[in-house]
């Protein structure tokens, strides 16, 4: 990463809700003209109630993932949650983490839209973003143990979560030099947890489903700095 990104500030953005407004999301960012963007399919694990809180009336959710700056973020989640309705029946949540660059062209791409971003918008969103009280809690394990990790985070202060299936790409080289053997094919569960559940939550995680377990489980955290869709 060059020296002048070094104090750099970007946020990544995730959108988890139902196709259809994933859809629209997608056709927002193409309008602001936001380079990268990711689409996962994802089975939603919130119980009945918890799903009726979210408006949410079925499972299938899709997670659509961007990379920008700061500023720029906080306006375009206020743009979905406007044009989204989110925290209405049947619609999802957004938040942003953040991340501190990437590599040069990442970064270039990134930075490409700050000068959409005026002075008045940037100065808001950098008093008015800090201080959230949730964190993005991502657990990685084998194939099938998405629900074992959620029927672990449950009674400890998990409402929900989200599981998507992923693909391990490491070196076989470090797996046998590390005397560590991991499938190939991965369930990724994101929760989001106010701060004070936080590590509840990824003790329960890692007591149940972490390396020494059949699911060979890692967990981490992450703070989100702002949040809309939890009305």
């Amino acid at each position: 990463m060059a020296a002048n990104h070094k104090k750099a500030s970007y946020r990544m953005l995730l959108l988890i809700a139902t196709p259809k407004l994933v859809k629209k999301a997608v056709d927002l960012f193409n309008q602001g003209n936001v380079p990268l963007q990711y689409l996962f399919h994802a089975q939603g694990t919130a119980s009945s109630e918890v799903m009726d809180m979210l408006g949410l009336d079925g499972v299938e959710k899709n997670i659509l993932l961007s990379m920008m700056p700061k500023a720029y973020a906080g306006e375009m989640l206020s743009k979905l949650h406007k044009k989204l309705h989110l925290g209405m029946p049947n619609t999802g949540i957004a938040f942003t983490i953040a991340i501190s660059g990437g590599s040069g062209r990442i970064v270039e791409l990134i930075d490409a839209l700050q000068p959409e971003v005026n002075r008045t918008l940037l100065e808001r969103n950098e008093s008015g973003m800090a201080g959230s009280e949730y964190y993005m809690i991502m657990a990685i394990v084998n194939q099938g143990f998405g629900e074992e990790v959620m029927n672990a985070a449950r009674p400890v202060g998990a409402s929900g979560g989200t599981v998507f299936h992923s693909r391990g790409i490491g070196s076989a080289e470090a797996m046998k030099f590390w005397k560590i053997s991991v499938q190939e094919e991965r369930e990724v569960v994101i929760i989001l947890a106010q701060k004070d559940d936080k590590l509840a939550i990824m003790e329960a995680i890692s007591m149940n489903c972490g390396m020494q377990s059949e699911a060979q489980g890692i967990v981490l955290s992450l703070p989100v700095d702002n949040i809309v869709g939890l009305d």
